[in-house]
């Protein structure tokens, strides 16, 4: 099933918690912080069906294993999942002038 993403959703994660960043097709922002747990997989999942986002592209960087089970879970919602090497992100920051975080 190929489903339209209508929103992209940032996501900065850690061994206990993963922050998100979501950009709506308003061009606002919403932003979120959950356990990295199955729990707060459910919760993501929860909040983004209350703002009425049907599908997602979700990014974030390939840290560890620390986004493995997240990733996944994305994936068998039927979500887009982008898990970018850290050096690419880095680069691409510097191409644009832009500071990267210490």
């Amino acid at each position: 099933m190929n489903q339209s993403v209508n929103c992209t959703l940032g996501i900065d994660i850690s061994k206990k918690k993963f922050d998100v960043a979501l950009h709506l097709p308003s061009g606002k922002w919403k932003h979120k912080a959950f356990t990295n747990s199955s729990e707060g997989f459910q919760e993501l999942s929860h909040w983004l069906r209350q703002l009425n986002v049907e599908q997602v592209h979700a990014c974030m960087e390939a840290t560890n294993i620390y986004g493995n089970a997240l990733a996944e879970y994305l994936y068998d919602e039927n979500h887009n999942v982008s898990v970018v090497n850290p050096a690419r992100i880095k680069g691409f920051a510097q191409s644009e002038m832009l500071r990267t975080k210490k």
